[in-house]
């Protein structure tokens, strides 16, 4: 029951669209309707307000935290769940009939309340890959597909599975991303197309 219960506590934390949210608050309209049409950070950018693009990574982020660390607390042995259900419910939220974002930011926020040394790695990762490439989705999915790696090359066992999952939900997220990419149409960050 521990487990089912920080899956749903995790969902639902997860499911909160914050990105929308935001862009309607400010006045900017349904985020889906502009760029890859996902109510993440990225997408957010594309309005041309950084600060809101900003507020949108620390709250998806802040949702990918939450569950974690309430799991540790109060049910140890069942963060990996709360952690790969915290993503799930950003990318497939109920409020949205089930579509969402790309869950990067919230796999962000995950990593870093199982492991922060980990997560400062894979933020390393990140940034080497958005430097050298300018775009977003390359940067994401190249971090998820490190971290559980990166998990395995320094002993933390229990993250692997849960690591490969949100990879998993990540990359599914990202396969509109993948055919643009396969075209060359993929916009690189800060465009607004």
């Amino acid at each position: 029951m521990e487990h089912i219960y920080a899956a749903l506590f995790g969902f639902i934390c997860g499911s909160i669209p914050f990105g929308l949210l935001l862009t309607k608050a400010a006045g900017l309209g349904d985020v889906r309707d502009i760029g890859s049409g996902s109510i993440g950070a990225t997408n957010v950018l594309r309005t041309g307000n950084k600060a809101l693009a900003a507020s949108t990574v620390l709250l998806d982020a802040g949702k990918g935290v939450l569950p974690v660390l309430i799991a540790r607390a109060f049910a140890p042995g069942t963060e990996g769940v709360a952690a790969v259900a915290a993503v799930a419910g950003h990318c497939f939220t109920p409020w949205l009939k089930f579509q969402g974002g790309k869950g990067f930011a919230t796999a962000a926020g995950v990593l870093g309340a199982l492991n922060w040394p980990l997560m400062l790695l894979c933020a390393g990762i990140w940034a080497a890959m958005i430097a050298m490439s300018k775009i977003s989705s390359v940067s994401s999915m190249t971090t998820v597909i490190a971290a559980p790696i990166a998990a395995a090359a320094f002993g933390q066992h229990a993250l692997i599975a849960p690591l490969i999952a949100i990879a998993g939900i990540v990359i599914v997220q990202h396969r509109a991303n993948i055919g643009r990419l396969m075209r060359g149409e993929e916009p690189k960050v800060g465009s607004k197309s």
